[in-house]
């Protein structure tokens, strides 16, 4: 699996998640993981070392989303967005291997398939902010 294809299956499980108690996060992570169906060990692993680590630092990745986006909060935001904006928050500051424009970039692409009309100059502006 690229590396852009699993960015895009932990944007699918940030999203999913939202819909979930904070208890049932985890449990809801290994089913999707699971759903993929014939996915290497060493894919399966990242993705879900990535989410917890993710889940680990939420508070912190909120309150960066919150003091960088002008009028929004992370209780306001549409839940796609959000999930969106938060993998490329903990890949700009929490991930080493990733570059930070390769983190915007991939949150602006991830924003066009699955965003509203405007949700990729949003989620830009946010993470322009945080570089």
């Amino acid at each position: 699996m690229s590396r852009r294809e699993i960015r895009e299956q932990i944007f699918k499980i940030l999203f999913q998640t939202e819909f979930y108690g904070d208890q049932e996060w985890e449990d809801h992570l290994y089913l999707f993981v699971e759903g993929l169906g014939e996915l290497d060990e060493k894919d399966s692993d990242y993705i879900i070392s990535k989410v917890k680590d993710i889940y680990q630092h939420l508070d912190e990745i909120d309150e960066l989303i919150n003091t960088n986006a002008d009028r929004w909060k992370t209780g306001r935001m549409a839940k796609a967005e959000l999930a969106i904006i938060r993998l490329a928050v903990y890949e700009m500051k929490y991930d080493d291997d990733i570059p930070q424009g390769v983190a915007i970039n991939e949150a602006v692409e991830l924003a066009k398939i699955f965003g509203g009309d405007t949700s990729s100059a949003f989620i830009n502006g946010v993470l322009a902010k945080l570089v």
